[in-house]
């Protein structure tokens, strides 16, 4: 065959080429970048046969020329069947996502057929050069079944969709995203920052969980967050609390729905052993959200009392320090409760007994600690941190009507009249409270009952500040308004503590 038809049939495949080039141009295809490259090495051949043409005459050796000539033909047709294949699935089939690797594979298989039919058609003798060198063959096939191994591995894997690109899959202690499979190798990269290259062969030995898929479908991803509670605490009341604690927080990548659940896992040699199960909605913030939900338990459980188990062990104290801690603690609480207008009015002493009676109870961001509507006999003191009160709308959606930030003190109605919450309160950070309930006050309030009208002026106070019909009020007004309903919340807290009113008792 002259050779000049051999540059007129290689300037006909680059013009076609430079058709689809055009064409993946004007349809803004994926692969259009690649296809621009794969354009200028075709071009490159085409420049180097033209080459050929004109100078391979110079050339004296056969070999010399022959491979000179071949060189520009490979060159070509590499660009060439680069651009028929990624025209094909990248621009034409782009929309059917087919696996990358069947590009590689098809584009293999097409440089093995080209490769056979130029040794035919040089005169090499293909069938007298596999029985002369079956040794060899062999040897090669030996040598390259790690290789054929990861090849059909990683075809494998894309045609039966074990898993696909973007996948978060675990093998052995590995957890990532698989971000690409390749005909050697599978790609995942770990929240880490790391990219792990795992064979196709390994792959396919190995047991691979998908995780956040159901069968073909992206769903949750289950997670487990164990956490252990000592042998005191029924098993039976700490799910009971602990669910209902995270069902009222709001917690980033948490589905509420189905909300997360407690289970008792196992008995341990310290304690009871429990796991939160949740569903996390974006698997690449497993981590921090599995750290979210131990912030919460823990406070959970220091909320209700609940003591987390720790290794027993003999332990010789010396200098046991615990005494000094809960007096400082107790001291603290009296100056909280000194600095609130509603305490202002106890002696020292009711002070340090009505201290004790308190339960601290700490709260975490999102965390609701109480809701509007719930049955109310107690009274929460903000030590520390800020709160929000909000109410719900009608029509859904929440207005927020103060921030209280420590020291402060909410849900007073509920202490002193047993009044059901008339609003919600979110903790909007970390947030310390001491909750002090209703038997806790009872004592006090038996032992001086004239406390109760003190109590009922305080709070009507407030009420008046807040109170938006009273703010336009004048002051004699505002007086009267005040006069007037101290009597009735005094007539309330003696009734809710059981109190009798001095002149009944004159009577």
């Amino acid at each position: 065959m002259p050779f000049e038809s051999h540059l007129n049939d290689a300037l006909l495949f680059a013009l076609v080429a430079l058709a689809l080039v055009l064409i993946a141009l004007a349809v803004r295809s994926p692969a259009r970048q690649a296809m621009l490259a794969m354009l200028i090495v075709t071009a490159v051949g085409v420049l180097g046969l033209w080459s050929y043409e004109r100078f391979g005459a110079s050339i004296r050796s056969a070999t010399g020329s022959l491979l000179a000539r071949e060189a520009g033909l490979a060159i070509v047709t590499f660009g060439v069947l680069q651009i028929f294949i990624l025209f094909l699935f990248q621009t034409l089939l782009a929309h059917r996502r087919i696996p990358r690797i069947l590009n590689d594979f098809v584009f293999a298989l097409s440089l093995i057929g080209y490769a056979i039919y130029r040794l035919n058609a040089v005169g090499v003798n293909l069938a007298s050069l596999i029985t002369t060198s079956a040794l060899v063959t062999g040897a090669l096939a030996f040598s390259a079944q790690e290789t054929l191994g990861n090849l059909w591995g990683g075809i494998a894997l894309q045609l039966e969709k074990t898993c696909r690109i973007g996948d978060w899959v675990r093998i052995d202690s590995i957890t990532g995203q698989v971000v690409g499979i390749r005909w050697r190798y599978m790609a995942i990269a770990t929240i880490l920052n790391e990219t792990i290259v795992i064979p196709n062969s390994m792959v396919m030995k190995n047991r691979i969980t998908v995780v956040a898929r159901h069968g073909d479908d992206r769903t949750t991803w289950l997670r487990h967050v164990p956490f252990a509670v000592e042998f005191d605490h029924p098993p039976a009341r700490v799910i009971a609390q602990v669910e209902r604690e995270l069902a009222h927080a709001s917690i980033p990548f948490v589905a509420p729905r189905p909300a997360p659940i407690v289970a008792c896992i196992s008995f341990q040699d310290s304690g009871i052993e429990y796991a939160v199960a949740y569903h996390l909605t974006e698997p690449s913030e497993y981590w921090i959200t599995d750290s979210r939900v131990r912030a919460h338990v823990y406070a959970a459980l220091m909320r209700q009392s609940f003591r987390i188990s720790y290794p027993r062990r003999i332990v010789e104290v010396r200098h046991d320090e615990r005494p000094r801690t809960a007096q400082r603690e107790a001291a603290g609480r009296a100056q909280t409760l000194a600095a609130m207008d509603l305490f202002a009015s106890l002696t020292d002493g009711e002070r340090a007994s009505l201290a004790s009676e308190l339960t601290t109870s700490p709260y975490v961001a999102g965390d609701r600690i109480f809701e509007a509507g719930e049955a109310a006999d107690s009274l929460y003191v903000l030590a520390e941190g800020k709160v929000e009160i909000v109410r719900e709308r009608p029509r859904g959606g929440a207005v927020k009507l103060a921030s209280l930030e420590a020291p402060a003190y909410f849900g007073e109605m509920g202490l002193l009249l047993g009044q059901p919450r008339i609003a919600t309160v979110v903790a909007s950070g970390d947030v310390l409270c001491y909750r002090l309930d209703k038997r806790g006050f009872d004592a006090i309030l038996q032992a001086r009952p004239e406390l109760a009208g003190v109590l009922a002026r305080v709070l009507a106070d407030r009420q008046a500040e807040n109170d938006a019909t009273l703010q336009a009020l004048d002051e004699q007004a505002r007086a009267e308004a005040t006069v007037s309903r101290t009597r009735e919340l005094m007539r309330r807290i003696q009734g809710f503590f059981g109190l009798v009113p001095r002149d009944s008792v004159a009577r």
